[in-house]
């Protein structure tokens, strides 16, 4: 499941709507809407989107906050190495063959960290 996928279930979970309801309202196959709540589909298009933010009422914040997750929910990443450093290389490929195996713990110990350097001033 992506961020996206999450946000998108506990929304339609949260307001009693059924997959089949939200799908029809939105005019795309429950199939397709499945598939993007569990991962097994891209980030969804920017109109999209908007629909799914004007079907539950979403502005501002809310609005930008679902944008965002969308950005950050595409289940195939790819990170271009080109121009790093070798260590910078061994990580991302070691990461794309360790990363099932890791429990929560260390995902949200290593997002951490990351996160954490990024604030930082370089």
């Amino acid at each position: 499941m992506t961020p996206f996928g999450e946000k998108l279930r506990a929304l339609r979970a949260g307001r009693g709507i059924t997959l089949k309801e939200m799908a029809a309202a939105l005019q795309v196959s429950s199939a397709y809407l499945s598939a993007l709540e569990h991962g097994h589909r891209g980030q969804p298009t920017d109109g999209l989107i908007h629909q799914i933010c004007g079907y539950f009422g979403l502005i501002w914040d809310d609005a930008e906050a679902l944008h965002h997750l969308a950005e950050i929910s595409h289940p195939r990443v790819v990170i271009d190495t080109a121009g790093l450093s070798p260590t910078a290389t061994r990580l991302a490929h070691r990461l794309s063959k360790n990363i099932a195996g890791l429990d929560e713990e260390a995902l949200v110990s290593l997002l951490s960290q990351v996160e954490e350097r990024h604030r930082k001033p370089e």
